[in-house]
């Protein structure tokens, strides 16, 4: 075995030591944050799953109860009416929220592939939302929708001569959050899609143009082509983010007019009214519920990977 010497002052060989390949301390090294990512996800992420897992097979004693908190909160006679409410609501801003961002995303990202002037500042502008808390912009909202001193309140006014109230209806306060939950997320469509766009090869469309393609075919044999992953991938993000809506409606309806989500709900219940057996059965299964989205959205996109 070949050693190393380590010498002190004077000379004299103070300590032999082995030599260590360096592919060797690396691997240990690796292996030693491998440990602590392990480590870190059991505390961070398997223990507090199994902690609410088994709250939800518990009642608020401790005592063991099965199933009970799973069949209370769906059929219930008190309880089970505001949760499929809540369900419902969630289901209906879920879709209404999503298709509105996909929408205005697509169309962003269409216009910004193409080069125009001051395109690097709009772009800048587009992005802002995104970056902003949903707290400050649920704020901003706040005072947008406001019937006294908000702008669109001004501008109906000053057009009808009479105040106008958003949230006075439940159909008014759902355009409101849609509106708001739109604005903050449509930029994160059109990245996705934008990133596809601009990696269409230029030389296609040079082509269809010589052989005199339709722009409307172009899209569909060129472009879509490129972004329908992007497409699928934003809206499978956008469905799980929205199916957890709860921040807006806290700030801008405190889930009046009939606007409660599932996720407010699940809020109320387990902070406000301390039934946290109940919250946990809940939370278990809206879980459920994203795991099967996610399993058919994978379905959907290996389909038609295969079918491509």
């Amino acid at each position: 075995m070949n050693l190393r010497r380590r010498f002190v002052a004077g000379g004299s060989a103070a300590l032999a030591l082995p030599e260590v390949a360096p592919g060797l301390v690396l691997a240990r090294l690796v292996a030693g944050l491998l440990v602590l990512l392990g480590a870190w996800l059991f505390v961070a992420v398997a223990l507090p799953l199994w902690t609410l897992l088994s709250k939800s097979f518990h009642d608020f004693n401790g005592n063991f109860v099965g199933l009970a908190n799973y069949i209370k909160v769906l059929t219930n006679d008190i309880a089970a009416p505001a949760n499929w409410a809540a369900l419902v609501n969630t289901a209906m801003f879920v879709v209404l929220t999503v298709t509105a961002q996909m929408i205005v995303g697509f169309l962003l990202a269409m216009m910004f592939a193409k080069q125009f002037p001051l395109r690097k500042y709009l772009l800048i502008l587009v992005l802002t939302p995104m970056m902003l808390s949903v707290v400050a912009s649920g704020v901003f909202f706040t005072y947008y929708y406001d019937p006294t001193f908000g702008i669109l309140s001004y501008v109906v006014n000053s057009i009808t001569g009479g105040q106008f109230i958003l949230m006075s209806s439940k159909v008014g306060a759902v355009a409101g959050i849609v509106f708001a939950d739109a604005w903050m997320w449509s930029p994160f469509v059109m990245l996705l899609v934008l990133a596809g766009l601009v990696s269409v090869p230029k030389y296609l469309y040079e082509a269809a143009a010589i052989d005199r393609v339709s722009k409307w075919r172009q899209f569909w044999t060129i472009t879509f082509p490129y972004i329908r992953g992007l497409l699928m991938l934003a809206l499978l993000f956008r469905t799980i983010e929205a199916f957890k809506l709860a921040d807006l409606v806290i700030l801008l309806t405190k889930g009046g007019n009939d606007t409660m989500t599932i996720s407010y709900h699940l809020i109320r219940i387990a902070n406000e009214q301390n039934k946290t057996s109940e919250g946990a059965a809940i939370s278990y299964l809206m879980l459920f519920m994203v795991i099967v989205l996610t399993n058919l959205y994978l379905y959907i996109a290996n389909r038609r990977s295969q079918g491509a």
